[in-house]
């Protein structure tokens, strides 16, 4: 089945088995490989995207849910200036160690900071509850939300 979805807001066109997952075609069909798969159940975040905007697990999105929609990845993300301000803040408060759950994580991240500008530290927590990181017990990446969130000011 052809589908057709904006990739990165480029117009992007695959031929797939519409029960592929979203996670699959992205890494296998698109070369986008920053998404990660870790659980494949939807319980660990490896494998989030903004799908029209909001965070997704991947990998239990059916491909053919894609159609016509907006999906971002971290290679996405990257180019945007918020996007780089997540990604800075995430490196400059150490919340990066093995980096499996990282492209995970910038994008939960920046998603909260989109619907909020200063988070306070529960909604920081709340907003990466659905990432599993095994490396940094979260505190730095708390840490780096909220310098994500000063260092944003006005972009947020």
């Amino acid at each position: 089945m052809k589908i057709e979805f904006f990739l990165n807001n480029e117009l992007v066109e695959v031929d797939a088995d519409p029960m592929q997952s979203l996670l699959n075609t992205l890494r296998g069909d698109l070369n986008k490989t920053a998404t990660k798969e870790g659980c494949g159940e939807g319980e660990c975040g490896a494998c989030s995207v903004l799908f029209n905007g909001k965070l997704v697990n991947s990998c239990m999105m059916p491909i053919a849910q894609a159609e016509g929609a907006q999906v971002m990845t971290l290679e996405g993300l990257r180019q945007t200036e918020k996007g780089q301000c997540v990604i800075d803040a995430l490196l400059e408060a150490k919340g990066v160690q093995c980096g499996f759950c990282t492209p995970g994580m910038v994008l939960a991240l920046y998603a909260l900071l989109e619907t909020n500008a200063r988070p306070t530290e529960q909604e920081i927590r709340t907003a990466i509850s659905g990432n599993l990181c095994r490396c940094t017990g979260y505190g730095m990446i708390v840490e780096a939300a909220r310098i994500a969130a000063e260092k944003g000011e006005g972009l947020w």
